[in-house]
């Protein structure tokens, strides 16, 4: 259990349909319709191993982060706000905005189902609306991808891409399906 969020259960321990009745049961604010003039900065910074930043010091509260998460969202132009239905203020992202730091797996080949929770408490059923993508660094080491929500994304972490690869390594071409999706791990 998550000291923060009780509600949230260990991925391991729980079965699909758990993970897909808490999902059902999440709201998250409505973003996407709150329109307000952009008021200027946040003074706010997502490092790239997922470490919220304000004014250059490292947000102290997990629970204050998971509560920006929330208001977190892209913008048209590919930047990133905090919005609210009364402001919106710009927020650095270095790379994704959020960490893929748990996947679970249920089912085999064609029917198999991989649910992820990130290091904000997003649980995320990878598929056609949340895929996976995997891209290349400058030095050629995978960057493994999670589409989490409008355009939010978390980059998956090395235990978790190399769970997932030990997983994907059993098919060939190397891949892995979830939902009815086919996400390939090879070039």
């Amino acid at each position: 259990m998550d000291p923060i969020r009780p509600d949230l259960p260990d991925l391991s321990q729980s079965s699909l349909a758990d993970i897909a009745r808490l999902l059902a049961d999440r709201k998250l604010p409505p973003v996407e319709k709150w329109n307000p003039a952009h008021c200027g900065d946040s003074d706010m910074r997502i490092a790239a191993d997922g470490t919220w930043f304000y004014r250059g010091t490292p947000l102290g509260r997990p629970a204050m982060m998971k509560l920006f998460a929330t208001v977190l969202r892209r913008e048209p132009d590919g930047s990133f706000v905090l919005v609210t239905p009364a402001e919106k203020l710009s927020i650095t992202v270095e790379d994704a905005p959020f960490i893929a730091v748990e996947v679970t797996s249920e089912g085999e080949g064609e029917q198999r189902t991989l649910a992820f929770r990130t290091n904000v408490d997003d649980l995320v059923i990878a598929g056609p609306d949340n895929p996976l993508r995997l891209t290349r660094a400058p030095d050629g080491s995978p960057r493994p991808y999670l589409h989490v929500r409008a355009g939010l994304e978390a980059l998956v972490n090395r235990p978790t891409f190399y769970q997932l690869a030990d997983w994907a390594l059993d098919c060939d071409p190397p891949g892995l399906w979830s939902k009815g999706a086919w996400f390939a791990f090879a070039d």
